[in-house]
């Protein structure tokens, strides 16, 4: 007979009234012991919560928003086995069947057997997610997984589907090419050595189809200038002293800068609609920085940064990077940004071209500070001096307010009293 089992949370050391924020699994799958079934966010971390045994999901307890905390019930689980089947992921992930009846009599779990593609790796995926992709007429084993040991979430489908239609529709790895182009080159590279193929990972293929559309589609120009920070650094240097376990980089200076005349330049904290002819000029100011990762490049958003001082910047700021690193990102983290920055500044370089990261309309593109001789009236002094590239769409700035714009951001970077005016 079925026996029903009570899912509770388990230990969150010691977080209490933890936002769920998404269901893994639906009333009906069959699951796996120590399958992923729901996702909780606390102000510090994302975990999913596993489930401690094998057999059929009968009743969610819980719904998206609610705060739960350890031991709750969230779901009821029909358990068929007194011995659980081990999941060893992502090697023995059983699929669900197309159908589980409704019934309240005792059913067994039934298994299906697994299908190993030709690269030998099986998606590690719960059987809610295999039956959207299904739906979604996406190859599961082409989804790259975001979830802790690479499991593949509904958001990672989404994603992918996303991908898929705007690398169809910019002609991106297709014999097909965009309006006015030639069809791209066709070469069998291993007639000339050896060579492989290396496939995009979602992220990078999702970047790639990003940046080829804004740099086709937006008239960029690009600013250079140069700021003194040598006095700056010397406060970077004693604010992260005194800041604790938070690492102060240049960054949570710049983050904040940027908020500051994004106020004070309505322009540059805009977008134009789809149509390209209607500004859209935002009264809350949240700043994108480009984080780079194992799997490519993705740009976190930083929210309210004109409230917020250089101590709670450079934490958020910490914590986004780590969580891009392990790829716990999710798409609310990279939403609603109001202008982006780029740094290259820890690799190197003297100057490049950002792409500006629509629907924005302008991006800051940082290089690597080098001490440089400054003459400053009466000899040449060594100071700290650091490059700035402003690329902004001309569609929506000219010229003159850009040049107006990196002029201020120096000004106050040399200064960083200015912000406080």
């Amino acid at each position: 007979m079925e026996t029903l089992v009570e899912l509770r949370i388990p230990d969150l050391g010691g977080a209490k009234n933890v936002p769920l924020i998404e269901w893994l699994v639906a009333v009906g799958d069959s699951i796996v012991s120590e399958q992923e079934i729901a996702t909780l966010e606390s102000d510090k971390a994302t975990m999913e919560v596993p489930s401690p045994a094998a057999g059929i999901v009968r009743e969610l307890r819980a719904s998206i928003g609610d705060v739960v905390s350890e031991g709750d019930v969230i779901a009821l689980l029909g358990v068929i086995s007194e011995k659980p089947v081990q999941d060893n992921p992502p090697a023995a992930v059983q699929p669900m069947p197309e159908h589980v009846p409704e019934s309240p009599l005792p059913m067994p779990v039934v298994s299906a057997a697994v299908t190993i593609p030709s690269n030998g790796r099986v998606p590690y995926a719960s059987p809610h997610v295999r039956r959207m992709a299904r739906s979604l007429g996406l190859d599961i084993h082409r989804v790259s997984g975001s979830g802790r040991g690479g499991r593949i979430r509904p958001q990672d489908l989404d994603a992918e589907r996303d991908t898929d239609v705007a690398v169809s529709q910019m002609g991106t790895g297709s014999s097909a090419p965009a309006p006015g182009l030639l069809p791209w080159p066709q070469v069998d590279h291993a007639r000339f050595g050896d060579a492989e193929e290396e496939a995009f990972s979602r992220i990078r293929k999702m970047s790639a189809a990003n940046l080829a559309r804004n740099w086709a589609l937006i008239p960029h120009v690009t600013h250079h200038d140069e700021a003194d920070i040598t006095e700056l650094e010397r406060f970077r240097k004693l604010t992260s002293q005194e800041s604790g376990d938070i690492k102060v980089t240049l960054l949570a200076f710049l983050v904040k800068a940027v908020g500051v005349l994004l106020a004070k330049f309505p322009v540059f904290n805009a977008s134009l609609d789809a149509r390209g002819d209607v500004l859209i000029l935002k009264k809350y100011v949240n700043i994108g920085f480009a984080a780079d990762t194992p799997e490519g490049l993705v740009v976190p958003v930083i929210r309210q940064v004109d409230g917020k001082g250089i101590v709670q910047i450079a934490g958020e700021a910490a914590h986004l990077a780590a969580k891009a690193r392990e790829g716990r990102l999710g798409p609310a983290d990279m939403q609603g940004g109001c202008f982006s920055i780029s740094s290259l500044g820890g690799i190197g370089g003297s100057a490049f071209t950002p792409i500006v990261n629509a629907p924005e309309v302008a991006i800051l593109g940082v290089s690597r500070a080098a001490m440089k001789p400054v003459w400053d009236g009466e000899a040449f002094r060594p100071r700290l001096v650091l490059p700035l590239s402003l690329s902004y769409d001309h569609r929506v700035i000219d010229g003159a307010a850009a040049a107006r714009f990196v002029a201020a951001l120096v000004r106050m970077l040399e200064d960083f009293r200015r912000a406080l005016l």
